[in-house]
């Protein structure tokens, strides 16, 4: 949980998010993603327009060095084959041990038995950030069965407690997507109204997310102790779905969104993220049990 004794303003967030902007694109945060094979193509051209530096490293025996030498680390689990479980193994402990900030993105968690069970493992690593949907959240806790796929039947609200919860328990963050992203450390909450609904529409548009995360975190680092895993989350959230409501002003359908994103990503102006960051902040304690 956050040390923080006062929550942000909302106006510091949107701030800290351009300013982790141009601290990525100065600093290009080597960032190393073992990620499920649907999406590896666009989540290393993602990290590459938000200025940051992919590394596609899922071989066991890789896993660990190049996590520990890394600047962020994303852990995927869309397409656990018996390789990327054991590498993704591999690069939790390497990451824990040399101080690199990881994203656990637990996809399609609940009603799948082997990418639950490996997602529990990692969880009980102490990721930095969770990020998932809110039927993703509620099942990492074991308090659903899932959604339907990769797709949530619950609203990012209807997770808010659960999430709060797993990261008082992790010492991270936890962020919830959904028309309004709900990233929390237990704490303090932070809520995130920018987006597009085109995000649901193309492959990986919520894997590419993570591994924006985990370069964020990589660039707020220093000397491998991140110092607030929760305002590098919402700030990598801030810039994703301000970039998204840029290409989704431009794109004609998914297609050309998809693309589209990649060139609003690397056009971004931090001026215009902190102009246009639709933020609020919370300290507000979740209720018991859920709000459906």
């Amino acid at each position: 949980m956050s040390d923080r004794l006062r929550p942000p303003s909302a106006e510091s967030v949107a701030e800290a998010a351009a300013g982790l902007l141009i601290r990525v694109r100065e600093t290009s945060p080597v960032t190393h993603c073992i990620t499920n094979s649907v999406v590896t193509w666009y989540t290393a051209n993602v990290l590459l327009a938000v200025g940051a530096a992919p590394a596609m490293v899922d071989i066991v025996g890789e896993a660990e060095p190049f996590a520990a030498a890394a600047s962020g680390l994303l852990l995927n689990l869309g397409t656990p084959s018996p390789e990327q479980r054991a590498a993704s193994r591999e690069a939790a402990e390497g990451a824990n041990a040399a101080g690199t900030p990881w994203v656990l993105d637990p996809v399609a968690v609940g009603a799948l038995p082997v990418r639950t069970a490996l997602a529990a493992e990692l969880l009980g690593r102490r990721p930095t950030v969770v990020r998932g949907n809110a039927s993703e959240v509620l099942a990492l806790a074991g308090r659903g069965g899932g959604g339907r796929g990769v797709d949530t039947t619950h609203t990012a609200e209807a997770a808010f407690g659960t999430a709060a919860e797993l990261a008082l328990r992790t010492g991270g963050a936890v962020a919830v997507s959904g028309p309004v992203d709900v990233i929390t450390d237990g704490a303090t909450t932070i809520r995130i109204a920018n987006g597009d609904p085109f995000l649901t529409r193309v492959t990986g548009g919520g894997c590419a997310l993570g591994a924006v995360m985990a370069a964020f975190l990589g660039a707020a680092s220093k000397h491998g102790a991140v110092s607030d895993p929760l305002l590098a989350a919402a700030a990598a959230t801030i810039v994703y779905t301000v970039a998204a409501e840029d290409a989704a002003a431009r794109a004609s359908g998914p297609g050309s969104f998809a693309v589209g994103l990649l060139d609003a990503l690397f056009a971004l102006d931090p001026e215009a993220v902190v102009a246009r960051a639709r933020v609020s902040v919370s300290l507000t304690a979740p209720t018991a049990g859920e709000r459906a």
